[in-house]
């Protein structure tokens, strides 16, 4: 979705849906929702870069549903990170959200828990639904990759330890899905990507 094609995701059990990640207009979503017979309840947000909320207010308008995402991040509002506009890229809608720790979150039927995953931003959060054996890590994990932590607030000793110790820690076949390109597994990567070669040994 958006102008860099990040990943968006709804997750949904017996008519009830979570997205995660909206990062451009939001019509698949809701379109997607519809035909299926699903009500959306809550717009879960990894972190608040501009290309992962581009559609997180027209989400929030057209279902109602709150947006919840990692209160250390609320500086990037204040940035062209977090509000768009720099290189030509549209600004980003203005959206409340609530202020999510890590914890088990109360999304009804399905089954979530936050987990603190700074790095990439200072408030990034990944989000585990073991009823899917599943992990949405937005951009702290890519498939033979890691994100970038040059932006402001990023550290690359805090991305390696969140990876090890919370997405790493995770059965070895959970999907990991990330904020760009092609999911991959846990075991996959503590085998194979190159900035973890020591689970290789």
């Amino acid at each position: 979705m958006g102008p860099l094609e990040t990943n968006g995701y709804l997750v949904h059990l017996n008519g009830a849906a979570v997205a995660v990640d909206p990062g451009g207009a939001p019509r698949p979503m809701l379109q997607y929702a519809e035909k299926n017979g699903l009500a959306l309840t809550h717009i879960l947000i990894t972190h608040l870069h501009f290309d992962h909320i581009y559609g997180a207010a027209a989400l929030a308008e057209a279902s109602g549903a709150p947006v919840l995402a990692g209160g250390a991040d609320a500086f990037l509002m204040e940035t062209e990170l977090g509000r768009g506009g720099a290189f030509g890229f549209p600004r980003v809608a203005p959206f409340s959200y609530q202020p999510v720790e890590e914890g088990d979150l109360d999304l009804g039927t399905i089954a979530c828990r936050a987990l603190a995953t700074p790095g990439h931003t200072p408030g990034s959060l990944s989000f585990h639904f073991p009823q899917a054996g599943a992990v949405i890590v937005g951009d702290l994990l890519f498939h033979r990759s890691i994100g970038r932590t040059d932006f402001p607030g990023g550290d690359l000793d805090a991305l390696r330890r969140s990876v090890v110790q919370k997405i790493f820690t995770l059965p070895d076949d959970t999907v990991v899905y990330p904020g760009h390109g092609p999911e991959t597994t846990v075991g996959a990567e503590k085998l194979n990507n190159p900035y973890f070669t020591e689970f290789s040994l």
